[in-house]
């Protein structure tokens, strides 16, 4: 049986006992009882409950710099599917059902199904789920889900083969950015050269940094080069 972690009071929020397995928690997601807001994760026989609102300057501010340039370099290159939060990718070996800040797969991995709608259910466009394995994941971290990000699905997300990570962290005096390449016995980061980082499933390095605007508040980018 799964434990439940919970990071804000869930309120009238009733998580049912078959929720408990993976294939419980994936029946449950699609099912009218499942809450519209929030985030919730099932890893490693664990529940993950985070209500807490996700913060504008050190989390939904990246979260919109990442989609709009990864969506933009994907589409521009013609690289394969890049996915915004919102939607789960479940890895059955792993024991992973989550919903990442941002996802890409190539079109190899795509053609050859390693990530596919799930075949036990209809096809015909209204799956909220992708199962098996993307080439490229993105967390944002914050207060409430350090654990979570940082050790939890880090595991489960090579466990699953995801090829990189990207981990990031701007809670602190200055933006913590990981690129975790997969390697035999776990993932390595990728060395910082001056802020720029490589990224070997784009093929290019990456540079994320913020400034403070007209009213003081942050605006990031991330550079591609």
């Amino acid at each position: 049986m799964a434990s439940v972690d919970i990071s804000y009071p869930i309120g009238m929020i009733n998580v049912p006992r078959t929720a408990t397995t993976l294939d419980g928690f994936r029946t449950w997601t699609r099912s009218d009882g499942y809450p519209e807001h929030g985030r919730i994760t099932f890893v490693g026989g664990r529940l993950f409950i985070d209500m807490s609102p996700e913060r504008y300057e050190t989390h939904l501010k990246i979260k919109e710099t990442i989609n709009r340039v990864i969506g933009t370099l994907v589409a521009d290159r013609d690289l394969g599917d890049f996915y915004p939060d919102g939607g789960f990718i479940t890895h059955k070996e792993a024991g992973i059902s989550n919903e990442p800040d941002g996802m890409f797969a190539t079109w190899e991995t795509l053609e050859s199904r390693r990530l596919a709608p799930p075949q036990d259910r209809p096809q015909d466009g209204t799956h909220i789920e992708l199962v098996g394995t993307p080439d490229w994941v993105c967390e944002i971290v914050s207060d409430s889900s350090v654990e979570k990000d940082a050790e939890v699905l880090r595991e489960a997300y090579y466990r699953a083969s995801v090829a990189e990570y990207w981990l990031i962290d701007a809670s602190g005096t200055k933006i913590d950015i990981q690129i975790l390449v997969y390697q035999p016995g776990g993932y390595v980061p990728v060395k910082d050269d001056n802020g720029w980082f490589d990224s070997p499933v784009f093929g290019c390095e990456f540079q994320l940094t913020r400034h403070r605007d007209r009213l003081d508040r942050w605006r990031y980018a991330l550079a591609v080069r």
